[in-house]
């Protein structure tokens, strides 16, 4: 799908055709988009589709005629009837007249600017329109961290009370989302780096604020990461270590009364061999069944009271 904006009188509006000091906006586009995109402005398709790889590292490249800029962007995706964080490439294409956007989804970094919902957003002032994708881009990855540690919380919270596996997978899905932010904002912050030394783009004395915080948000996303990552990897290796211990604690129980039973088991073999009367403890008296069975009570108690103090259970 392909759209076009662009900010007239102050306030952004989608047009039909592409003007200059337009943004065209390219999601998830087909093939016939992509190479019409190509021959009208003269950008190369190889370009046009690395943001369409999921796989895709995040970099710029300056060409003759345009710079791609490519970055990693968070995103939600669903499975098992529930939200988990991944991230996708986002391409920031700009030329001399307009720039390009090119994802795989409509992204949430990107639908405020098409809503009308970001201050100071210009269509026709691309350096501030990157600078402002990605502050947008790394305040996102900043939410969404925040939404992952609370929900590592209420996960933590339901393992107190019952180790399951299903708490157990869940928490590893939100450690696997921590590192795939981890690996991404690390890019990106490679990314601003270079955005700094690419003359192609021009830097606007007004902007250099706007990239000072840029370059803040992303490494407090960074080290957000880094500390959340650092937990849950701490959490799972708690709970992992209490799921062992009681393991073990369960396996001692089921000794102690293995042996515990063991005892009247013997006494009983021994009286249910098909033997002569005679020499058998207990045998001449009428109450011999009921003294051979308190025997072996008596001596299953002091057993269990034996291996109690002993600390076995």
């Amino acid at each position: 799908m392909v759209r076009i904006f662009k900010t007239i009188d102050g306030s952004i509006h989608e047009i039909q055709e592409p003007q200059e000091g337009c943004w065209i906006a390219l999601t998830n586009p087909t093939a016939t988009e992509i190479f019409e995109i190509s021959e009208q402005f003269g950008i190369e398709v190889d370009d046009l589709r690395a943001p369409l790889d999921e796989e895709e590292r995040s970099r710029i490249e300056v060409e003759d005629n345009y710079t791609l800029i490519l970055a990693d962007v968070p995103t939600i995706e669903e499975r098992n009837e529930k939200d988990w964080y991944v991230t996708i490439p986002l391409g920031i294409i700009v030329t001399q007249k307009m720039i390009f956007t090119v994802c795989l989804e409509d992204t949430q970094v990107l639908t405020r600017f098409m809503e009308g919902r970001v201050r100071n957003f210009f269509t026709y002032m691309k350096t501030r329109f990157i600078l402002q994708i990605l502050y947008r881009n790394a305040s996102m990855y900043l939410r969404y961290l925040r939404i992952i540690d609370k929900k590592s919380e209420q996960i933590e919270e339901k393992l107190h009370l019952s180790t399951r596996n299903q708490e157990l997978m869940e928490l590893l899905e939100l450690e696997k989302s921590l590192v795939y932010f981890t690996t991404s904002l690390r890019s990106n912050e490679m990314v601003l780096e270079k955005l700094l030394k690419v003359e192609s783009i021009k830097k606007y004395p007004e902007d250099t604020e706007l990239l000072e915080d840029v370059i803040i948000e992303n490494k407090q996303a960074i080290e957000m990461a880094n500390i959340y990552s650092g937990i849950l990897s701490s959490m799972m290796g708690t709970f992992a270590s209490v799921i062992s211990n009681n393991l073990n604690i369960v396996m001692k129980v089921l000794a102690v009364i293995t042996i515990v039973m063991s005892i009247p088991t013997i006494v009983f073999s021994a009286y249910g061999m098909n033997l002569s009367a005679v020499g058998m403890p207990f045998s001449r008296t009428p109450w011999g069944f009921l003294i051979v069975i308190i025997l072996s009570v008596v001596a299953s108690i002091i057993a269990a009271i034996f291996l109690s103090k002993k600390k076995f259970f």
